[in-house]
């Protein structure tokens, strides 16, 4: 049982691993600041719940794997909440989103 906890462990580190790389290259593939954040709140729910969730299956006691949970809530609460703020700060500053093309709401 051990060995299987083990794979599973891994594959979920490998797996939340492969997200925030992934959500490293978009960071820099990404052409203005509000798509940027798009690869940026997957890498801080995805890639963060399948690492935690490869970390509890390590854990050996149940209190680690509670503090472990308790950070996912964590980052759950604050992932969401800092992206939409740093939005909307930016739409209050003046930064326009992005489009493709000249349109009307450029200048």
């Amino acid at each position: 049982m051990s060995v299987l906890l083990d794979i599973l462990s891994w594959l979920l580190l490998m797996a939340g691993s492969f997200f925030v790389v992934t959500g490293g290259i978009g960071l820099v593939r990404m052409p203005d600041f509000f798509t940027r954040l798009h690869p940026s709140g997957l890498v801080d729910t995805m890639g963060a719940t399948l690492i935690v969730a490869g970390l509890v299956l390590q854990a050996e006691e149940w209190q680690v794997s509670v503090k472990l949970l308790l950070v996912l809530v964590f980052l759950y609460l604050t992932g969401p909440t800092a992206t939409h703020a740093v939005a909307h700060a930016a739409l209050v500053g003046g930064l326009k989103p992005w489009t493709k093309g000249k349109g009307k709401d450029q200048d």
